[in-house]
């Protein structure tokens, strides 16, 4: 059985962007599954099989800090990773985000290689 990723960012550009880097790092996916706001990311993990999440922090409706909360909150889906990828990677929202559950950060923006870095050893 493969392995599928959640990509969470309010612009579709970032999300296209973030799975072309993971392509071209190597990183395999079967499924990429998008999502525009972390409530849209809730949804996403209550229908899919998704094994790790890579999500941004600054998003409308609910952003990537109160996703996680709530995530940590569901018991099905509250061990899945969580990366976040950011421009927002200070101590302060990243120690809340790591507080939360997040399992690590990327800055935006990111090369091939960083991405790679990060997510290989996480799956």
């Amino acid at each position: 059985m493969g392995k599928n990723v959640l990509l969470v960012d309010d612009s579709k550009t970032m999300r296209m962007i973030i799975g072309r880097t993971l392509r071209q790092a190597g990183v395999g996916f079967d499924n990429v599954f998008e999502a525009s706001d972390g409530l849209e990311a809730l949804d996403v993990l209550d229908r899919e099989d998704v094994h790790i999440v890579l999500s941004d922090i600054n998003m409308p409706n609910m952003n990537g800090i109160e996703f996680l909360r709530e995530k940590a909150n569901r018991d099905a889906i509250k061990d899945i990773p969580v990366l976040m990828i950011s421009t927002e990677t200070g101590d302060d929202i990243m120690g809340e985000a790591r507080e939360l559950g997040a399992v690590g950060n990327i800055k935006k923006p990111f090369t091939v290689d960083k991405v790679d870095e990060v997510v290989t050893p996480l799956l």
